[in-house]
């Protein structure tokens, strides 16, 4: 884009004294050098990765304005990539830059915690114009980086997990499962809420999958210690907290 053009576009957009610091991650290298180059002719700050866990990382580390976010990425998938930092409590707001049009993959995006869907190719006057009304919406501040019950800690960014001063060693569903008990401490989560939220499937209702991975989970944070943090509800399902 010329710096005419860019001259016209900022009567759209116009360039903020405090730079917005934009993350662009796509995996296309001429559409992100593409991307980059218009941003700062605008008056943006950009950064580009070209891998989902580096996005992840890359948002998880820094303090970003702006996420222009590809669905399909080496590494890991953009809507993955989303999913994990919503799941950190990040609230930076995420337009997904995509060639995947149709309406289901539009409404998966926006329901994981998009803030807009942009189907590629588009008008770059478009974005610009998508991006001014994502970013007049109000920033939310808290970010949750770790969780905490009782002596049991879970660090959400280096992924793991402690009690006491006692390193534990979680494998990946075990990690999930510990970190919805965690959220929602002290309240019942139901077998099928493990099933759909770490699984991300709806198993046979007779699979003893939850009961396996509890018994593991069990084993390594509440077996070597004094005090039972993980309890079953007969017909019900499992909580986490400390006896009072």
């Amino acid at each position: 884009m010329s710096f005419a053009a860019a001259q016209a576009m900022s009567a759209i957009v116009p360039i903020s004294r405090t730079l917005m610091k934009i993350l662009v991650a796509e995996d296309d290298q001429r559409t992100a050098d593409f991307l980059r180059k218009g941003l700062i002719e605008i008056g943006y700050t950009v950064d580009c990765v070209s891998d989902g866990r580096d996005a992840l990382s890359h948002c998880l580390y820094n303090n970003y304005d702006l996420v222009l976010l590809d669905r399909m990425m080496p590494g890991m998938d953009g809507l993955d990539v989303l999913k994990a930092l919503r799941a950190a409590k990040s609230q930076v707001p995420v337009i997904f830059l995509t060639a995947l049009a149709d309406v289901d993959d539009r409404v998966e995006g926006l329901v994981a915690g998009g803030d807009d869907y942009l189907v590629k190719p588009f008008a770059f006057s478009e974005l610009l114009a998508r991006i001014t009304v994502v970013s007049r919406r109000p920033k939310a501040t808290e970010v949750t980086t770790s969780l905490k019950v009782h002596d049991l800690t879970l660090d959400l960014l280096t992924r793991t997990a402690m009690r006491g001063n006692v390193k534990i060693e979680l494998h990946a569903k075990e990690f999930a499962m510990l970190e919805i008990l965690m959220r929602n401490n002290g309240k019942i989560v139901t077998k099928t809420m493990l099933l759909e939220q770490v699984w991300d499937f709806n198993f046979d209702p007779r699979t003893t999958v939850v009961e396996t991975h509890i018994s593991r989970l069990r084993a390594k944070i509440d077996k070597p210690f004094d005090i039972q943090l993980l309890h079953n509800t007969r017909n019900s399902g499992y909580s986490l907290y400390a006896p009072s």
